[in-house]
């Protein structure tokens, strides 16, 4: 691949002295060299895409890192990275993976934050335009933010403040009418507006809150951007730069369907088919087989979603059920309460998420839902130990659900489990009820398991033995079943081994009676210790004469660490942990 231009640009101070046709080759390059390697290794495809120009045209006109640049969520920030001395993890498959999919101070001083999460920019933004005013300092500080950010409720806490400050803060919204999935909200009808009026619509979002408004018909046309960027550059008061461009441009498939080439795993880029295809069916896909079939017979089932209907196995339900689907955008917070809403009159509403960003939840959780006792079925997804980016762990939704009171949070271990689980969930009308969807390929028995789960935190003796009890909690159960059948051909000891399936609770009968014929109960869990479902039975046999050795993460924060080497580093193979159970019986 010839890159005449790019080959030129090390820092973004090169890009001053190239002309405008210069610069859009630039664009060409950097395009093509973004799709070969998110195709080679998953990743952002559509907003990088979309967000060249404008990137290059920031660059061109701002003094970075001078003047600062936030990216909201930063799934957008791959030609940024390109363009600040990081090209070679671009254009080099030796070094694709030696940065990070999201912005890194760790990486570049053009970087100030690490961003993974969504609707963050402008606040941030707020808090590095009010320390240069602390510090008299006059350089421009932008927020990078898309419209599908927008819908996320600090979006509002921070224009509503961005607003007020009355000094230099430029907020440029990257209007491509997409979220992940469609947008939805009545937002959406003035962006909508903006656009077809060429910006000059007096129905203006922007303007009602205080903001300097300019628009940009076609943000991927560099010279207007450049222009606009010019005109805002050291403005003395807040403004809004709304610039409409496309997502996934450059290249068709991704232009045609921006969903599903929001984010990619690796494909071939002449067959179009992935490189990693995967087998048989997932637990999202369980789930929204049996909620569709749930749907057809009862109109008061509601699916919520927070823009992420694919993730959760919505799918093709939002087209079956529109009156029975809500896409409440990217607003987790909100779709809590509105469950709690719904539940409340009599509703079943099933609220799905990814476990990363049911984060954001707690106080609804807590607040709305727990201290109401309504009956909604929250779905927690990809919860586990997991070799993504630090700001996607799913670590902490354990810790995060279990310990708030009413809430019963369960861990199927299987299919059958799960579908008893969402069925007794949906139909019970005591406890809100939350489901941790278990973080690997469907586990199916064939053997039937009754919904009801009424006689709270009962666990389930599947081998009874003596001298070691295994508690593996949900996925994590097989990992126990394993070393329990390890445990016994290396040492003779045939271990009991227990399915919790309660995270929020404990049997204490069941616990009491271990003690009659065990030495030491081991907890395994695919999540964070501290906090979490271990420590429930640590405590409880504080004061007795049992040992107690739980397995699973530390705390702490990883990044793209490899699960082999996490999972030595936790001691969870099966190896590490019979070693450690032999130590503890010594």
């Amino acid at each position: 691949m010839i890159l005449n231009v790019l080959n030129k640009i090390d820092e973004p101070k090169d890009l001053k002295g190239l002309c405008s046709n210069d610069l859009k080759v630039l664009a060409d390059e950097i395009r093509e060299i973004l799709i070969k390697k998110v195709s080679t290794t998953g990743g952002h495809f559509g907003p990088n895409l979309g967000m060249v120009e404008a990137t290059i045209a920031l660059h061109y006109v701002f003094n970075s890192p001078i003047d600062k640049i936030v990216y909201d969520v930063s799934h957008q920030s791959y030609t940024h990275k390109i363009l600040t001395g990081r090209k070679n993890a671009f254009i080099n498959p030796d070094k694709y993976n030696s940065v990070t999919g999201y912005t890194s101070p760790q990486e570049s001083e053009h970087d100030f934050f690490t961003i993974g999460h969504t609707s963050t920019s402008v606040s941030l933004a707020c808090g590095l335009a009010k320390a240069r005013d602390l510090k008299g300092g006059n350089e421009n500080i932008i927020a990078v933010i898309g419209d599908g950010s927008l819908s996320g409720g600090q979006a509002y806490e921070g224009l509503n403040n961005a607003a007020a400050s009355g000094k230099n803060i430029i907020i440029v919204v990257n209007d491509n009418d997409m979220s992940i999935a469609e947008n939805h909200g009545g937002l959406y009808q003035n962006l909508a507006l903006l656009r077809n009026t060429n910006g000059k619509s007096e129905n203006n979002f922007f303007k009602a809150l205080g903001f300097d408004y300019h628009y940009i018909k076609d943000g991927n046309n560099i010279e207007s951007l450049i222009k606009t960027f010019s005109k805002v550059k050291d403005t003395n008061h807040p403004v809004v730069v709304h610039m409409h461009t496309i997502k996934g441009k450059g290249y068709k498939d991704s232009e045609e369907n921006k969903e599903a080439f929001h984010w990619v795993m690796p494909f071939d880029l002449e067959t179009k088919e992935p490189r990693f295809k995967s087998t048989g069916e997932s637990y999202s896909e369980v789930a929204g087989e049996f909620l569709s079939q749930k749907a057809r017979k009862d109109s008061s089932i509601v699916a919520i979603t927070a823009a992420t209907p694919g993730p959760v196995g919505l799918g093709s339900f939002r087209h079956e059920f529109k009156d029975q689907f809500i896409d409440v955008g990217i607003a987790e917070e909100h779709a809590i309460a509105l469950a709690s809403g719904i539940a409340s009159q009599g509703g079943k509403p099933v609220a799905s998420f990814v476990s990363s960003f049911i984060q954001r939840t707690y106080d609804q959780l807590s607040q709305d839902l727990a201290i109401n006792n309504n009956p909604a079925l929250i779905m927690v997804y990809w919860g586990g130990i997991t070799d993504s980016d630090v700001t996607h762990l799913g670590l902490f939704d354990i810790p995060l659900i279990s310990n708030i009171p009413n809430i019963v949070y369960l861990a199927p271990t299987n299919k059958e489990e799960y579908i008893a689980m969402m069925e007794w969930g949906i139909e019970q009308d005591r406890h809100p009820v939350a489901i941790r969807v278990p973080n690997m390929e469907v586990v199916s028995t064939g053997v039937k398991v009754e919904p009801n789960f009424d006689n709270l935190n009962t666990y389930e003796k599947v081998k009874e033995g003596s001298e070691v009890a295994i508690i593996g909690l949900g996925s994590f159960y097989h990992l126990g079943n394993r070393v329990q059948e390890m445990l016994k051909e290396s040492t003779g000891i045939n271990a009991t081994l227990i399915n919790p399936r309660f995270i929020s609770g404990i049997d204490e009968k069941l616990l009491t009676e271990l003690l009659d014929n065990h030495r030491l109960v081991v907890t395994l869990e695919d999540g964070i210790l501290d906090g979490g479902f271990g420590e429930k039975i640590s405590r409880f046999y504080g004061d007795k004469d049992m040992k107690v050795l739980n397995f699973g993460a530390s705390k702490e924060f990883t990044d793209s660490v490899s699960l082999k080497e996490l999972y030595e580093r936790y001691h969870l193979t099966e190896e590490l942990i019979i070693s450690d159970i032999k130590d503890a019986l010594k």
